[in-house]
């Protein structure tokens, strides 16, 4: 799907009173169960791969594998099963060993409709963040990554954390914005520590309104942390102005995944021998 044809449908959603939701998919049955229940967005990285095999998000944060080809390996199994959404790739905008000009015009080519800062130094913090900072693996460089997509027409949709990355993003060309507050809280493989609603909710005004400046037209969405659920995410549209939409990773298959799995076999248990 061309940017611009996914952008109308973006704000004409918005326009309708209807809140704009993306989904991240870390396996084909995900990302057709996602387009089946109406989702805008699909976005795959591949911590989607990692949370689907039963280990924490943050996992793709790590020398697990390299990110990009990982996003490269599961679009054979996501692209060709989605119909009408849609589809963006998380891109690590640090990796050293790749040249993300030619990256980013392969995955357009491949069906991509646009791209998401992931995995993102942005969840990074304290002394570590500041020695990537220091030694030419920053979060400048996925400014950078975004606004090389801009210009390759590809539609944008970066995490930002704080008013600083957000005015960045803003200015490097992002169509959709995802202030970012934390690993989601709930489940198996859940965090502990987060942010509370009510504190989550001021933080992404905050990034709303200072993206709003440089843009007046840019989307903004809630992720993560406290708003793992469907009235977490009310919470923070009712207690923000301007917030388009959610975007749920582990909220949108992780936890409904668990869930399922575990009642399924427990009805089977159930089930009398005599």
């Amino acid at each position: 799907m061309e940017r611009s044809v996914a952008l109308d449908r973006l704000r004409a959603t918005s326009a309708a009173g209807r809140a704009i939701i993306g989904a991240g998919a870390g396996t084909g049955i995900s990302a057709k169960s996602a387009e089946a229940g109406g989702v805008d967005l699909i976005i795959i990285y591949n911590s989607g791969r990692y949370r689907m095999a039963g280990r924490g998000s943050l996992s793709g944060l790590l020398a697990y594998g390299d990110a990009n080809q990982v996003v490269v390996e599961m679009s054979r199994e996501v692209l060709p099963i989605v119909r009408d959404t849609p589809v963006l790739a998380g891109v690590n905008g640090t990796d050293p060993f790749r040249l993300l000009g030619p990256f980013l015009d392969d995955l357009k080519r491949m069906g991509f409709t646009g791209v998401q800062n992931f995995p993102t130094v942005g969840l990074f913090d304290g002394v570590f963040r500041q020695n990537l900072e220091e030694t030419g693996m920053g979060y400048d460089l996925e400014v950078e990554m975004i606004r090389l997509a801009a210009e390759r027409d590809l539609l944008t949709a970066p995490y930002v954390f704080d008013v600083e990355s957000t005015i960045a993003m803003t200015e490097a060309g992002a169509d959709v914005l995802v202030p970012h507050m934390g690993l989601t809280t709930a489940g198996t493989i859940g965090a502990h520590t987060a942010l509370t609603l009510e504190e989550s909710a001021a933080r992404v005004q905050e990034m709303r309104d200072a993206a709003v400046k440089v843009n007046p037209d840019v989307i903004v969405l809630c992720h993560g942390g406290p708003i793992a659920e469907p009235e977490d995410a009310a919470y923070i549209l009712g207690h923000t102005t301007g917030v388009a939409g959610f975007f749920g990773a582990s909220s949108a298959e992780r936890l409904p995944t668990e869930r399922a799995i575990k009642k399924q076999i427990e009805d089977f248990k159930a089930i009398p021998t005599a």
